[in-house]
């Protein structure tokens, strides 16, 4: 799989991606370091732990993540969720996590893939 077809597949952005990482072969570089950021793992045990001042942080630190590589799908889902719990506030939306799971997995996959 192609660089440009890995965003096609996670619902990302290639272009914008080259225009902040002008490099094909450092996006493809910080790509494939992407699945040992710990953000999304700190996240789930934050929101499992009710812990609301982590979640906030894990989920403020993956969505910068996933707006910095492109990866727009990531980045909206989990800036949903971010906002669901800023300021330390309890997450009264349950829904808000199945998405960001679901795009994380996405991502996961197609990276195994390139």
């Amino acid at each position: 799989m192609t660089l440009q077809e890995f965003y096609t597949r996670i619902g990302g952005n290639y272009d914008d991606t080259l225009r902040r990482i002008p490099s094909e072969a450092l996006v493809r570089k910080f790509v494939l370091k992407y699945p040992n950021d710990p953000s999304f793992g700190q996240l789930k045990d934050a929101l499992t732990a009710q812990d609301w001042e982590t979640a906030f942080r894990a989920s403020h630190t993956l969505k910068g993540v996933a707006q910095n590589l492109g990866m727009e799908h990531l980045y909206q889902v989990s800036s949903a969720l971010c906002e669901a719990v800023r300021g330390s506030k309890p997450l009264t939306d349950p829904a808000l996590w199945p998405p960001v799971e679901e795009a994380h997995a996405q991502v996961l996959t197609a990276i195994q893939e390139l």
